[in-house]
């Protein structure tokens, strides 16, 4: 039997075959740098009590990294490595909820600093 056949109909109706992911379908994924930078911020963000859950999703076409204030929530920010942008835009971006993009660059420390801002106190 070869990917994408039927398989033997099951009560109520067919199943199909579900092949394993083969080289040409490989995953893009956070390297172990990227990872402990990403995580390095998560945790700080904890610390402060501003962020409470994350989710990590890999699909063929990036890596994203999810960041929730509650875990019901949509996430607040998204950490997304694309690797067809890497020759353009850069390959790491930060993306809020609506969707716009707040950073994006080839460095991912530089992108990650516009979630890291410290506060700065104001005087009159």
């Amino acid at each position: 039997m070869s990917d994408g056949e039927l398989a033997e109909p099951l009560r109520g109706g067919w199943a199909s075959v579900v092949p394993f992911p083969t080289a040409a379908q490989k995953q893009v994924s956070f390297n172990r740098e990227e990872l402990r930078a990403i995580l390095d911020l998560y945790g700080r963000k904890v610390t402060d009590g501003e962020w409470r859950d994350y989710a990590i999703d890999f699909s063929r076409d990036k890596a994203v990294f999810s960041v929730f204030r509650r875990t019901a929530e949509m996430p607040l920010y998204r950490i997304e490595k694309d690797p067809r942008l890497a020759r353009r835009q850069g390959a790491y971006s930060v993306v809020t909820t609506s969707g716009l993009v707040l950073k994006r660059g080839h460095d991912l420390s530089r992108v990650l600093r516009v979630l890291d801002k410290p506060l700065k106190v104001v005087t009159n």
